[in-house]
């Protein structure tokens, strides 16, 4: 496979008290379609 291009490790995101993201990791490699899916209004 190619290179990565994109690198995610440990994210976590909240929204004031309100965990959305608990501590995902995922990489892009060139060459490779990723997209993020989710209702309008998600945080993504």
């Amino acid at each position: 496979m190619g290179e990565r291009v994109i690198e995610v490790s440990g994210l976590t995101k909240y929204y004031g008290e309100l965990l959305a993201v608990d501590h995902i990791s995922f990489g892009v490699r060139r060459g490779e379609i990723f997209g993020f899916l989710g209702p309008n209004g998600a945080g993504k």
